[in-house]
C-alpha cells in the first residue's frame, strides 16, 4: 500500500486533489489518506463538500496508517442524518479483538442541516449520487471529501478520453515548437 502523502493546503489545491473544499478553516497541513481515483473516471463531478467522520479509536489508528479504501463507498441521507457505506477501513494491527472495529459499518458523517438539506434536495430532484472523492486528516481530524456527481453514459466517457488526448497532443506540439526555436 502506498505510504500518505503530507502536503499543504495551498498545494494540495494547485494538484486538484482537494479542490473545492473549504478552506476558510483549513490553513493546516492535509495528509491524504486514500482517493478514489474512480469516482472521477466514473462520475460527472457537479459539486463538491467536506465533511468530517464519527470514527471508533481503532479506525483512527487504522486510518493514521493508510488502512482504507474508498472504491465501493457512496453515502445516503437517512432520517436527516448523512452515513457513508462501503468505506472499508481495515482492522488496527494492534488492537485487541475486544477494542477493535467492524471494518465495513456505516459510519456517521458530521455536516450541518442546511448543507444535509441540500444535498438530500439535490439527490432527490436531479438523480444525483453522493460519492466520495479522498479521506484525509486536516488539522489531525479525519475529514471525507464527498461529491455530487452524475454517473457517466458510455459515450461521455469517450467524449472525456478524447478531450484528454486531444489536450495532450496539443501540448506535444507546444514544446515540440519551443525547441525547435
Amino acid at each position: 500500500m502506498r505510504s500518505p502523502t503530507t502536503i499543504g493546503s495551498a498545494h494540495a489545491d494547485s494538484l486538484g486533489r482537494m479542490a473545492n473544499t473549504r478552506d476558510a478553516k483549513g490553513s493546516g497541513d492535509v495528509k491524504i489518506v486514500a482517493t478514489n481515483r474512480q469516482a472521477r473516471r466514473e462520475f460527472e463531478i457537479l459539486d463538491t463538500v467536506e465533511a468530517g467522520l464519527v470514527l471508533q479509536g481503532s479506525e483512527v489508528k487504522a486510518l493514521r496508517n493508510a488502512k482504507a479504501q474508498l472504491a465501493e463507498a457512496y453515502a445516503r441521507i437517512h432520517n436527516g442524518e448523512a452515513w457513508i457505506n462501503g468505506l472499508h477501513i481495515a482492522q488496527y494491527e494492534h488492537s485487541s479483538l475486544a477494542f477493535g472495529h467492524d471494518s465495513d459499518r456505516p459510519k456517521k458523517l458530521l455536516m450541518h442541516r442546511k448543507e444535509i438539506a441540500r444535498l438530500q434536495a439535490q439527490v432527490d430532484q436531479k438523480g444525483l449520487t453522493i460519492v466520495p472523492l479522498s479521506l484525509y486528516f486536516r488539522n489531525g481530524r479525519a475529514k471525507i471529501e464527498l461529491a455530487l456527481a452524475r454517473r457517466k453514459r458510455l459515450v461521455d466517457k469517450r467524449q472525456t478520453i478524447a478531450q484528454r488526448e486531444a489536450d495532450r497532443e496539443a501540448q506535444r506540439d507546444m514544446a515540440r515548437g519551443m525547441r525547435r526555436t
